[in-house]
């Protein structure tokens, strides 16, 4: 058994390690309100991330005129006796609307793969709130937008001639 003193192998002059400090970290009580903060924190992102993108707003935009004006006018001809009649712009419309609407809200559920590549889906999942928030969030945020650009779809159809009202 060796006697020598716990410090007799440290040189003099040397700082003595101190004792770990403990930081208290407090989290506040989860609550409806701060749920409902976070699902529209989500939202707002999904919102303000729509509309500083203005390429994918006038890419959305453009892709169901460029159906109308392509399949409408390039295809009316060959369908006249399929449609009994009806304009071919007027028939098809509903479906391009469904279209525009639903890449929409699939480009954006997509976007949870960019914010997992950039880090930022890790950010929101230690955040003290259910997780449920955040899916609530995107989706309303995508919702949002879809709907958004379903109405500018719906406005346009003046522009190409297709009656909204029988």
């Amino acid at each position: 058994m060796s006697t020598a003193a716990p410090d007799a192998g440290r040189q003099t002059g040397a700082p003595r390690p101190s004792s770990p400090q403990i930081v208290r970290v407090s989290v506040p009580q989860r609550s409806m309100r701060s749920e409902l903060r976070a699902i529209k924190i989500v939202w707002r992102r999904e919102l303000i991330r729509y509309f500083k993108d203005r390429l994918r707003m006038a890419t959305t935009l453009v892709q169901p005129l460029l159906f109308l004006f392509v399949l409408g006018s390039g295809l009316q001809r060959l369908s006249s006796a399929g449609t009994h009649g009806v304009d071919l712009k007027t028939f098809i419309y509903p479906g391009i609307l469904c279209i525009a609407v639903m890449f929409t809200a699939m480009f954006s559920a997509a976007s949870i793969v960019w914010d997992r590549e950039f880090g930022f889906l890790r950010e929101m999942m230690v955040a003290p709130i259910r997780r449920s928030s955040i899916v609530i969030g995107k989706c309303l945020g995508g919702a949002t937008v879809a709907g958004f650009q379903g109405v500018i779809v719906i406005c346009l159809a003046g522009v190409v001639h297709v009656p909204t009202t029988r």
